[in-house]
């Protein structure tokens, strides 16, 4: 930032993600389902990364931990209205969920019920900011991003169980080189490498049409969006 220049005034209401995925993923389905835009999707970032070292420090500098670790503080700007919160589940939900509670418990917020509800949850206590937490992909299952992508998928795709099938191949083979934990990113993303403007990202395929915007789940998002910022 230019030396003098005062940072951008927080805005009132916001909604943090783990990634610049997520981010991308989000804009476009409130794009597609024309959500009112009285709100920011904005990945919490730390301070000063290494900028020599900026590709290899992206998981560092931003992400689940950086998000919780800022919590607290994003709470207490005082013109915040409304916080939203959407996290990756990975592979312990109740575990996620519960890292999410306790900072919030932490800021003052009770009556946060012990799993998240199936339609995502949202809170709006007298006298602190309105708060919403949606664990991906659905509130209930394990997993991430890409995995709430993967159901956006039309129905009738010929190219997915390809891609499936594929996948397990390598894997079988022992010739993948990503852990068992990133078998959705490596799943999406082969599809994704088939389509007619081959490997464009997640964002942009929603935009492009190529990912289903009206699926249930993300339907069930957006229900979630609009009632968290109260459209």
């Amino acid at each position: 930032m230019p030396k003098g220049r005062k940072p951008p005034a927080p805005k009132r209401q916001q909604l943090l993600v783990e990634g610049k995925n997520d981010q991308h993923v989000i804009w476009a389905l409130c794009e597609q389902h024309q959500v009112p835009e009285t709100f920011s999707v904005e990945v919490p970032q730390e301070e000063n990364p290494q900028e020599e070292n900026i590709e290899e420090s992206a998981e560092t500098t931003q992400g689940i931990e950086v998000l919780l670790r800022g919590l607290s503080a994003r709470l207490k700007e005082p013109n915040l209205q409304t916080l939203g919160i959407v996290v990756d589940a990975d592979q312990n939900l109740l575990a996620r969920w519960d890292a999410v509670r306790n900072r919030l418990r932490d800021s003052g917020y009770q009556n946060i019920p012990g799993s998240p509800p199936a339609e995502g949850w949202v809170y709006a206590p007298p006298e602190l900011p309105r708060v919403g937490v949606w664990l991906m992909p659905n509130n209930q299952l394990p997993g991430m991003l890409e995995d709430f992508v993967a159901h956006l998928i039309p129905s009738d795709d010929t190219l997915y169980p390809k891609a499936q099938t594929i996948v397990q191949e390598i894997e079988l083979a022992g010739l993948n080189r990503y852990t068992s934990v990133h078998r959705p990113k490596a799943l999406i993303h082969t599809w994704l490498a088939w389509q007619k403007t081959p490997g464009m990202p997640m964002g942009q395929a929603i935009t492009a049409r190529v990912l289903s915007y009206n699926s249930p789940i993300a339907i069930a998002f957006v229900r979630w969006l609009n009632y968290l910022y109260q459209f």
